[in-house]
């Protein structure tokens, strides 16, 4: 056999190789068995010790658990004290206004509002600019009655009082608008002699900060004469041949405000009422308890007096003293009985201005049903920039001069409006020559749209807008006008989504001075700085496409409620309603935790910044995640590592070991920090005594009103 030839392996050697290999995987089975477990004991190890540490923690918690909430609760009584002087201030307003004596009614007493409103009835032959200027005080006394509606809390408006206000402001706003009317058809009657010399026909156009008429009659009934511009500006009109030939008068009246839309309903808690019912039952009970307290011991003491005619000289002698006494005592219960009862009211007053505070905050459980097609939803969409009056109008007699005299037949039926097209048209040739009208509007100038707005229509027998009868929508957001042909006319206004500006990107609460924040709010179009300062609020800054834009707010210092109004006027809606969660999507949180994250966040913004963190929508609805930091100076700082990242679940706070850096997310506990029930004494860990003083002396006016923008914006939820 040749050399080269391998050596065949036998039997044998093959078993033992095999035995080799069987003897090598056992030992490594066995080796990783024995890694296996030394590591899940370590890690029982580390577990028992993490929950023996955990559970310490805890312990140490609930220990202090009373203390803490205590020492809130005394914080929190900023919120009761700010509820109170708004109280004072709403009864020193109606003094003020009582003691002016400048002839305007009090909106809150029923008989003067009626009387101003027959009185004002009985007057005629008001010329425009006079209803214009009578206009002022009707504007005035509707925005008081609506602030009334708005800035009252629930628990202490009654339903009469609601039905009053609502009532009297429908009333002005019919009556206004009736007071337009009139005065049209006034400027209409004199048409022939403020006639263009150019046209022939009359144009006038009649502006004021509230209200700009756009008014032209067809005198000369040009059929060639169809494109109507008022005033070498494109606002204006393209009326069909019919109309050319017709005895007829246009009118647009811009009213900046929107009398149309219906008022919205006010919110009435039982929940309140009722718990505010059972506190005064347990005041007037205590009261009882004090009084029959006192009487009683008067009874003893009575029947302690001896009967015994030999010691009626020493019952002289100390009468003087015992009535002093009885003086001393009487006023002592007098002082307790004040002392209770103020402690009463202030619980019952902290307990309502709670609820209410929730009330802001909860959701609507049903989506509001509409069942007709093209009704416009007004709890998503919105009307801007007030409402445009369409109306084409049958022109009234002309003024005649006949020897000297100036001769008017005056209708009974007053200023009537002509139907086009007719009611009655079958013919489809007839249905050709009553074609849509196009008409070109003016946006308000103050107002902003981020998307194209939408054009609408009231419709009076369903009270509601609606979008169709309308064709050819075409806005130019350069020059600010919008061009659509339009079926049949009528008050028409623009709507935008309420909320295209939600949910925000991120945002920043930060100490500015003594009772001073910005709040810094980022949307997909929009960043806003509002300045918060003493209970008023200001629009400091507002970027649009990171450029800034100048507002008609900027500057103009305001409370709360019509600060909110006036943004959302004018576009800048940051502020979602108890139905918006319909039509965000949005990370939902639970509105107890929501709103005492609120609560203790507005009480510690005069020392510590607050902001967003990314972390808020992975830990779930009952917990909020939100960053940090001790800020005492103006400086602008926005560098993360120096932020501490908390998480709070209404009952507990803590302070997460993961940045805002971090890959992923953990509920894991800082090292060397503990849980705390409160926000306050979380932070007061490592709080310094600078930061700690500035929290103490914060103004409660100035607390509450940071906690009613963290309320009305809901960041938390929204973000």
């Amino acid at each position: 056999m040749s050399a080269s030839k391998k050596k065949k392996v036998t039997k044998a050697e093959k078993l033992k190789m095999l035995q080799e290999e069987e003897e090598r995987r056992l030992k490594e089975e066995e080796e990783a068995r024995l890694k296996y477990e030394k590591e899940e004991m370590e890690r029982f190890e580390t577990e028992r010790i993490e929950k023996e540490k955990w559970q310490q923690l805890e312990a140490k918690d609930l220990e202090r658990r009373k203390e803490e909430l205590e020492e809130l609760h005394l914080l929190e009584a900023c919120y009761p004290e700010a509820e109170k002087l708004k109280r004072e201030n709403r009864l020193l307003s109606r003094w003020n206004h009582y003691i002016q004596c400048d002839g305007s009614p009090d909106p809150l007493v029923p008989q003067e509002m009626n009387t101003f409103i027959s009185l004002w009835k009985e007057e005629t032959n008001e010329t425009f600019e006079e209803v214009i200027e009578k206009s002022k005080l009707v504007l005035n006394l509707i925005e008081k009655l609506k602030l009334i509606l708005l800035e009252t809390p629930p628990y202490d408006l009654q339903d009469k009082n609601v039905k009053q206000y609502q009532g009297s402001i429908q009333e002005l706003q019919e009556l206004l608008h009736f007071k337009f009317n009139v005065a049209t058809e006034l400027l209409l009657r004199q048409a022939s002699t403020l006639a263009d010399l150019d046209s022939g026909n009359m144009e006038k156009i009649i502006q004021h900060e509230n209200v700009t008429l756009y008014l032209w009659a067809n005198l000369k009934k040009n059929p060639r004469y169809r494109s109507i511009r008022f005033s070498e500006t494109k606002i204006g009109f393209e009326i069909p041949r019919i109309l050319a030939t017709c005895d007829i008068a246009l009118r647009l009246l811009h009213t900046h405000y929107d009398h149309v839309t219906p008022l919205c309903p006010v919110p009435r808690p039982l929940k309140v009422e009722q718990h505010t019912s059972t506190i005064i039952e347990s005041v007037k009970d205590q009261d009882k308890d004090i009084v029959e307290e006192s009487i009683s011991k008067e009874d003893q003491e009575e029947s302690k007096q001896p009967e015994s005619g030999s010691i009626m000289v020493h019952e002289e002698e100390v009468k003087v003293e015992e009535e002093g006494d009885a003086e001393v005592q009487m006023s002592a219960v007098a002082e307790e009985y004040e002392a209770i009862k103020s402690e009463m009211e202030m619980k019952l007053l902290s307990d309502t201005v709670s609820a209410a505070q929730l009330l802001l905050i909860e959701n609507a459980c049903e989506k509001p049903e509409f069942f007709e097609a093209y009704e416009v939803d007004l709890f998503q969409f919105t009307t801007m920039g007030g409402v445009y009056h369409l109306d084409i109008l049958e022109l009234p007699p002309q003024c005649k001069p006949v020897n000297g005299w100036m001769i008017v037949e005056i209708l009974k039926e007053g200023l009537q409006k002509y139907v086009y097209p007719p009611e009655t048209t079958e013919d489809s040739e007839i249905e050709n020559a009553f074609p849509p009208i196009e008409v070109t509007l003016q946006v308000h100038e103050n107002v902003i749209f981020f998307e194209d707005p939408m054009v609408a229509r009231w419709d009076h027998e369903g009270k509601h807008w609606r979008t169709d009868g309308i064709s050819h929508v075409i806005y130019n957001s350069e020059d600010k006008l919008v061009t659509f042909n339009l079926e049949t006319f009528g008050p028409v206004t623009l709507i935008q989504d309420a909320h295209i500006n939600m949910p925000y990107q991120s945002w920043e609460l930060r100490p500015l001075a003594v009772n001073k924040v910005l709040l810094t709010v980022t949307t997909v179009f929009t960043e806003l700085q509002i300045q918060i300062k003493e209970n008023l609020c200001v629009l400091a800054s507002i970027k649009l496409k990171n450029k800034e834009h100048e507002s008609i707010l900027k500057g103009r210092w305001m409370p709360p409620i019509p600060f909110i109004i006036a943004l959302k006027e004018v576009g800048l809606n940051i502020f979602p309603t108890g139905h918006s969660h319909f039509y965000v999507l949005i990370n939902n949180k639970a509105p107890l935790v929501e709103l005492k994250a609120y609560r203790q966040m507005a009480l510690l913004s005069s020392a510590f910044a607050f902001s967003w963190s990314k972390w808020n929508i992975s830990c779930g609805s009952s917990k909020v995640v939100f960053q940090v930091k001790e800020h005492l100076n103006q400086e602008l700082d926005t560098e993360y590592p120096d932020w501490a990242l908390l998480m709070f679940s209404g009952d507990r706070a803590q302070r997460l070991k993961i940045s805002e850096y971090s890959e992923t997310f953990s509920e894991a506990l800082k090292e060397e920090t503990e849980f705390h029930s409160t926000l306050y004494h979380m932070v007061k860990d490592f709080a310094s005594g600078d930061a700690l003083e500035k929290i103490r002396s914060s103004n409660s006016q100035f607390v509450d009103c940071v906690c009613q923008m963290l309320l009305s914006t809901r960041l938390l939820s929204y973000s």
